[in-house]
């Protein structure tokens, strides 16, 4: 039940990306920023190479050919064996889970990256276990858009689903579930991070 319920999550808040990547840093972002995650991290996403930068796309990707984002920069990467990129006027992309460190401005890749069609992540477990929230939509509606206008580009999407608002962000070590708690009490915002710790 649990990972039905984490499958439909990924659904309804994949339908909400919201894309803040020409948005700035608000002002209170910075004390709220969790430090960078000590050890390797597992990240998937879409890698584009234009021939000048590489960068991963954690987020919304424009659908264009080729596609476009404002991701995070790629550092060490190789095309070198990789399937599954598509070239097209000079750029390069594909989907992948990249292993690599995050100095929470860079991504270094350390390990072969795997196709995402290819990858069998860990399960997530469900920190709600199973149980709905309580909060109404008119809420969630507010609270959504006080995360916003907070953390920024640091959200990737957001969706109210079960009496809770589920937020997925670049990386959140605690930190930021710390702070919504604090800000709108237990049980109203999940803050899920898109990097996951591994090892």
């Amino acid at each position: 039940m649990r990972t039905a319920r984490l499958s439909l999550l990924a659904v309804v808040v994949s339908t909400l990306v919201l894309t803040v990547g020409c948005a700035k840093t608000p002002a209170g972002q910075a004390s709220l920023t969790p430090p960078p995650p000590s050890g390797p991290v597992v990240v998937p996403g879409t890698v584009i190479d234009d021939g000048s930068e590489v960068e991963l796309c954690l987020g919304a990707v424009a659908e264009s050919a080729p596609p476009q984002c404002d991701g995070i920069p790629l550092a060490e990467w190789s095309w070198d064996g990789l399937d599954g990129a598509t070239e097209l006027s000079g750029a390069r992309w594909g989907a992948y889970a990249v292993h690599g460190t995050y100095d929470g401005r860079v991504v270094t890749v350390t390990e072969a990256p795997v196709p995402l069609a290819l990858y069998d992540p860990a399960p997530i477990e469900d920190p709600t276990g199973g149980s709905p929230g309580s909060a109404d939509e008119a809420t969630l509606r507010d609270v959504e858009q006080r995360v916003h206008d907070t953390l920024g580009e640091t959200v990737l999407a957001s969706g109210a689903y079960d009496g809770r608002l589920w937020v997925t962000v670049v990386w959140d070590d605690g930190t930021l579930q710390r702070a919504a708690d604090a800000e709108f009490g237990d049980d109203v915002v999940v803050v899920q991070s898109a990097m996951r710790e591994v090892g």
